[in-house]
C-alpha cells in the first residue's frame, strides 16, 4: 500500500515536467501582407476623369485681326489697317472614345472695317442705282472714311488639345468653318476736306445700306494657341458683293485670338 502511494506521488511530479517539456511552440502567423498600391491609371482615364468634372473648354472666343480684302481692284485707293473683332460663345463636346478630339459650336457677332483714302462709296445705289467706288482727287473728300459691316455669325469647330486635362495650358488648334447673316452694313465719313485738302466742315456723314452685300458669309477658319493666346486665320469662300453688283472681293483675317473658361 505504501508502494503505491509512493509511486502516484511521483507520477504526479513527473507527469507536469514532461508535459512543459514537451508542449510545441505555435509558429506565428505570417505577417499581413501590404495592401496593394493603386493600379497605375493610363493618360486616357486621367483625361476621360478630367473632362467629366468640367463643363468643356474655349467657351468663350475673342479675335482681333487684320482684316483684308483679296481681289480688290486697283482702282479702289485703300489706307490705314483694316480690322476685324469677332466675339463668340461656344459649347463644347468632347469625343468619348477620344477626349483630346472635341466639336465646338456656338454663336456671336462679327464686325469689320475697311478704311478708304479720298474715296467715296455709294452703298446705297443713290447716283446710278448701282454700287460704286468713285476716288477724285479734285472732289471733296472725308479725312477719314471707311465701309463697316457686322455679322451674326455661327461657328463650327473641330478641335484637338494635346492634354484636354488642362486646357488652358495645353497646346490646342482647331479647323472649321462659319455661317453669318449681315446684319447691317455702313459708311462712315469723318471731317469732309476739299479737293485742294482745305477743311470745309467736322461734320460726320453716315449711310447704311445693304442692298448689293451678300447677306450670306461663308468662310472657313483655322486657329493654334498654346493656352488661352495664340493665332487665327480666316477666308471668306463666297463674294462679299453680289454678283454683277460689283467686283468679286472675298475678305480675310489674320490675328490674335483669346479663348478660355
Amino acid at each position: 500500500m505504501k508502494k503505491l502511494i509512493t509511486l502516484s506521488l511521483a507520477l504526479a511530479f513527473v507527469f507536469p515536467l514532461f508535459a512543459q517539456d514537451s508542449t510545441i511552440t505555435p509558429t506565428p502567423a505570417p505577417a499581413p501582407a501590404a495592401p496593394a498600391g493603386p493600379a497605375p491609371t493610363s493618360k486616357k482615364n486621367e483625361w476621360t476623369k478630367a473632362l467629366s468634372q468640367r463643363h468643356g473648354n474655349d467657351h468663350f472666343l475673342l479675335q482681333i485681326g487684320y482684316n483684308g480684302w483679296s481681289g480688290i481692284p486697283d482702282t479702289i485707293d485703300t489706307k490705314g489697317i483694316p480690322r476685324s473683332f469677332n466675339m463668340y460663345f461656344m459649347f463644347d463636346f468632347p469625343f468619348k472614345t477620344s477626349p483630346q478630339f472635341s466639336v465646338g459650336i456656338g454663336a456671336g457677332l462679327g464686325t469689320d472695317n475697311f478704311y478708304f483714302n479720298r474715296t467715296n462709296i455709294d452703298i446705297a445705289g443713290r447716283e446710278n442705282n448701282s454700287l460704286s467706288f468713285s476716288s477724285d482727287t479734285t472732289s471733296n473728300y472725308y479725312k477719314k472714311y471707311k465701309l463697316a459691316t457686322t455679322y451674326a455669325e455661327i461657328p463650327i469647330e473641330l478641335r484637338f488639345t494635346a492634354n484636354p486635362a488642362k486646357p488652358n495650358s495645353s497646346w490646342k488648334a482647331a479647323v472649321g468653318g462659319k455661317v453669318g447673316t449681315m446684319l447691317s452694313a455702313m459708311t462712315k465719313g469723318k471731317n469732309l476736306l476739299s479737293g485742294n485738302g482745305g477743311t470745309i466742315n467736322n461734320h460726320t456723314e453716315k449711310i447704311k445700306s445693304k442692298r448689293f452685300f451678300n447677306s450670306t458669309r461663308l468662310a472657313v477658319m483655322g486657329r493654334i494657341s498654346k493656352g488661352i493666346f495664340g493665332i487665327y486665320g480666316q477666308y471668306q469662300i463666297n463674294n462679299f458683293i453680289k454678283d454683277g453688283a460689283g467686283p468679286d472681293i472675298r475678305p480675310f483675317q489674320i490675328g490674335l485670338t483669346i479663348s478660355g473658361l
